[in-house]
């Protein structure tokens, strides 16, 4: 609860108000546009944006996606608690993102899949490995990438509004699912231009006024090493003491490369690790990869991944920095480090460098301005929250519903992926305490070591699936289960013993937490990818037929695929046939009812995508489209194009990696 007596300052003045209604309601008229504009009424036209969006909106898509307010929260906390290191969480992207584009995508669009599982499944047939991936990714959706957003945006709320966090954050989910459920990927993608532009505007303004309140970036360097807080004597000296290590800033706070033994972020691990871990967020997850589906050509998606890319430089610019500026202007509550004082100031014991960036824009921006960043950090927990909301719900539709009704209608799966979106919002409300009462020390720490524990064996898999073809279902699976064993035998006693803090370390023994999560990630990414060797060299190998275009090496081949589920496909096929017929003998009287609807019930039916008639559905999903073989082939000239500016930002990648080593 906020103290009446408090100094805080709160956004209520009329300049940040109208500049708050004002943006909401662009997104909301954007939304609305394209919710008219675009085709909801079929599977493709709801989750993939009709394959229609050119390089523009994938780019600030998968910019807008990856950047939701846990890194305005965790990348700038965790920058004012240990220096510019983070950072290679985003710059490694630099490169993984061109992976995507030029080795991934092209075997997602010849596979003709919209799921990710669904690709596992018709690449290694069977149902088992493409359930897995389907459940183990609703998990991190809802247990890391969503709890860490809502935490972050109630940080946020909690600081520059003083709002009750329940109805903020609630309010927040509601508006998110309406866009979300009404519109479909087109409207999330287009929304997301609009709102890439607000996010990245806002957090330009705000990091020119940090850098002048600090006096520049050579003050910064200067004055960080001696930003420690005033107050770092124990209330209770019998009981705890506190070492200088925990309130003194590193040393090496301006190398991204660190120690590989005493360093917070050891260099290997920043290199191998984050690459394994970025791998699978960025060539494998479903929020990212859909963006990419969506695109109209392969030149179209290498474009947007390099447009990506080079938005990618930003964070470390835009928010690292001022994480870091946060704390010199504010050591006393940004880098507190005694317990009690830090539960006054923040909330939370274990330390209060997460509010750094709040901080920043409640103190030091004008009027109107402050307005504006409430709104960049609303555009970043909403576009995050609504591409997680879209992509699991295409998940739970395609993956998991059609296994329970295998003969659902088109309109039973739009339905099913809306409600199912209502459900993802139950339970993110529901999981709001509990990501209250987890407020460790560091954000992005703590999203980061979950995906290092559980995301490597689904990084191996997709990898050796796309590009060796030896490998089995056989392998895979069991590749997928010995990942997942390990991962939760490090994973399950952390969270038993808890990640401790500077002053109370955990009791966790070293054999088991002692070694870093990146190191963690890569000795867990080799073993998973030596079982799944071994296990699919020692068991019968899938012939050529069930492998074209599967596979990146036969992503060019003509000839005819039996897919190793063919029979399977087949009665789903048929049930579809006989789904289509059924909506063919309806049609007429359906026009008919569909035309005496009165204005507003013809608005619900737009709102539920339902007013698309049959014909439409039947028209734009038809059986012959279905058996024309993908086109990922692209025109010289652009080709050349996008080549070129890959290696230019690969360039440009490597000089700032060689500056701030």
């Amino acid at each position: 609860m906020e103290d009446p007596s408090s100094n805080k300052v709160t956004v209520k003045n009329p300049a940040d108000i109208c500049v708050i209604v004002g943006y909401f309601v662009m997104v909301i008229g954007v939304g609305i546009w394209s919710m008219f504009r675009s085709n909801r009424g079929t599977v493709g036209g709801y989750f993939l944006a009709g394959r229609t969006m050119t390089w523009g909106p994938v780019g600030a898509s998968l910019f807008a996606s990856n950047i939701g307010s846990g890194h305005f929260v965790g990348l700038a906390g965790t920058a004012a608690a240990s220096g510019i290191a983070v950072g290679g969480f985003e710059w490694i992207a630099l490169f993984i993102v061109l992976l995507l584009g030029w080795l991934f995508v092209p075997v997602y669009l010849t596979a003709e899949v919209i799921t990710m599982p669904q690709y596992l499944q018709k690449r290694f047939g069977g149902t088992r490995i493409s359930l897995y991936l389907s459940v183990i990714s609703l998990f991190l959706y809802i247990f890391t990438k969503i709890s860490v957003d809502m935490f972050a945006g109630a940080v946020f709320i909690q600081q520059a509004l003083g709002w009750n966090i329940y109805v903020a954050v609630i309010s927040l989910l509601c508006i998110t699912a309406l866009y979300t459920v009404t519109g479909g990927l087109a409207a999330l993608m287009y929304t997301d231009t609009v709102q890439t532009f607000v996010i990245i505007a806002g957090a330009f303004i705000l990091a020119g006024y940090s850098f002048n309140e600090v006096g520049g970036y050579s003050a910064l360097l200067d004055k960080y090493s001696s930003a420690s807080p005033s107050n770092v004597s124990s209330l209770d000296p019998l009981s705890y003491s506190i070492p200088p290590s925990c309130y003194t800033p590193r040393q090496d706070a301006f190398n991204l490369l660190r120690d590989p033994v005493t360093g917070d972020l050891p260099w290997p691990g920043v290199l191998f690790g984050i690459s394994i871990v970025g791998s699978w967020y960025w060539c494998t997850d479903q929020v990212i990869v859909q963006r990419c589906l969506a695109a109209r050509s392969l030149t179209h998606v290498k474009a947007g991944c390099i447009m990506c890319g080079y938005l990618k430089v930003l964070p470390m610019f835009l928010m690292v920095f001022p994480g870091m500026i946060s704390r010199v202007l504010y050591p006393d509550e940004v880098g507190c480090v005694v317990p009690e004082v830090c539960k006054e100031v923040c909330g939370t014991a274990v330390g209060c460098s997460n509010i750094a960036y709040p901080k920043l824009v409640v103190t030091i921006m004008p009027n109107g301005l402050r307005g504006l960043m409430l709104a960049v950090m609303l555009a970043a927990l909403m576009s995050s929250l609504a591409s997680i909301f879209n992509s699991s719900s295409t998940l739970f539709t395609m993956d998991i519903w059609t296994r329970i009704r295998p003969q659902a209608s088109e309109r039973e799966l739009i339905v099913v992926g809306r409600v199912w979106v209502l459900c993802i919002v139950a339970i993110s409300i529901c999981w709001i305490p509990v990501v209250q009462a987890a407020q460790s020390g560091q954000l992005f720490d703590y999203i980061q070591s979950i995906s290092s524990y559980l995301a490597p064996p689904i990084a191996s898999v997709f990898l050796l699936a796309v590009f060796i073809k030896r490998i089995n279902e056989t392998g895979a699976f069991w590749g997928l289960m010995g990942g997942l064993l390990m991962g939760l035998c490090r994973m399950l006693p952390e969270f038993w013993f808890g990640s401790g803090s500077c002053i109370f370390p955990s009791n966790c023994p070293f054999l088991i937490c002692g070694i870093h999560y990146l190191y963690f990630a890569i000795i867990l990414f080799f073993c998973t990818s030596v079982l799944v060797l071994v296990v699919s060299y020692c068991t019968p190998p899938s012939e050529d037929k069930h492998l074209h275009r599967l596979v990146f090496s036969l992503r060019h081949s003509k000839e005819e695929r039996k897919d190793l589920d063919w029979e399977q496909q087949e009665k789903g096929r048929r049930a579809q046939k006989e789904a289509e017929d059924r909506m063919r003998r309806n049609n007429n009287s359906e026009v008919a009812e569909e035309e005496e609807k009165s204005g507003i019930c013809g608005l619900l039916g737009r709102l539920c995508g339902g007013s698309s008639s049959s014909s439409e559905v039947l028209e734009q999903d038809t059986p012959g489209e279905a058996e024309k073989l993908p086109d990922i082939s692209e025109e010289p000239v652009w080709k050349h194009t996008v080549d070129a500016n890959a290696l230019v930002m690969m360039a440009v990648a490597v000089f700032m990696w060689g500056y701030y080593a």
